[in-house]
């Protein structure tokens, strides 16, 4: 990383008015992050404020779409907290998410929008990364949805 690049992502931050969490703390006995290689691989987050409930019953897709942006922050509370400063995030490679939703939902990929959404409003290029999305009958603490992620850093 070049000195002049150093605190341009906390910048783009301030820049969206996003200002991150504390990390949380692991759910069970497991690491927040692991990097290997020059990959880090972040657990399953969910979003602030543990909300509770399902896509197509309890939320709507809108409402699924802010808790998968504010996972995404979540998210990115970790990568900070394990790498000291964003700008050592070299490519978001992959988001995958797990959406509580109802047999019949349908809106998934719109759901999961939210955190890729926001991966390419913070990182811009750096950002595009690979997919995937599923519903699940349930997860963790009923929350709506829980995603996972893999990041290119900096060692």
């Amino acid at each position: 990383m070049s000195e002049e690049r150093s605190g341009y992502i906390e910048q783009r931050l301030n820049e969206l008015g996003i200002q991150l969490p504390t990390a949380s703390k692991p759910a069970a006995k497991y690491a927040n992050a692991v990097i290997v290689n020059g990959i880090m691989y972040v657990s399953g987050k969910g979003p602030a404020g543990n909300p509770r409930g399902k896509l197509g019953s309890t939320y709507n897709t809108e409402e699924g779409y802010k808790y998968a942006r504010q996972t995404g922050i979540e998210i990115l509370a970790v990568v900070k907290e394990a790498l000291g400063e964003l700008d050592r995030v070299k490519r978001v490679v992959k988001i995958q998410g797990f959406v509580n939703a109802e047999p019949d939902f349908d809106e998934h990929h719109k759901v999961l929008n939210g955190c890729s959404d926001l991966m390419l409003d913070v990182f811009g290029e750096k950002g595009v990364h690979a997919r995937s999305v599923f519903g699940a009958a349930s997860v963790r603490d009923n929350l709506p949805i829980i995603v996972d992620s893999i990041f290119e850093v900096e060692e």
